[in-house]
């Protein structure tokens, strides 16, 4: 299993605060629904996820590091057929759902957590990616 932590080149939590405040709060939101747009599409789809992807970056300037317990690359549990199969009838309705809900938390200061844990699954929510 693989998890996320900051880079050592992170902005300062306040440079981080006041993006968030200025712009990322809002640029989010627009971000989001690109990115959901693109995914709806399916010619879009890469973009779309590479943007579902750099979403903490676009919130708060945090850079996603993927880092693997078991210090070997991790395998994907569902195979591409599965994963495009559960695309096409669930993934892309969820994902705009899921979205939605996390954005509505980003809104609030005591909701902002939640928010990053959502957007953070938010590849699994698409496509059952794991990383």
């Amino acid at each position: 299993m693989s998890t996320t932590t900051g880079g050592a080149d992170d902005p300062s939590l306040a440079v981080r605060a006041v993006w968030f405040l200025l712009v990322g709060w809002w640029a989010t939101g627009i971000w989001l629904g690109v990115a959901w747009f693109l995914n709806v599409t399916i010619v879009g789809l890469p973009l779309g996820i590479k943007m579902i992807n750099a979403t903490p970056k676009v919130l708060s300037l945090k850079e996603r590091d993927f880092v693997d317990e078991t210090g070997s690359p991790g395998e994907q549990r569902y195979g591409l057929l599965v994963r495009g199969v559960y695309f096409v009838f669930v993934g892309w309705w969820a994902s705009g759902v899921w979205m939605s809900v996390a954005y509505v938390f980003t809104l609030s200061i005591v909701g902002i957590p939640i928010a990053v844990v959502m957007y953070n699954k938010l590849p699994f929510v698409v496509s059952l990616y794991e990383y």
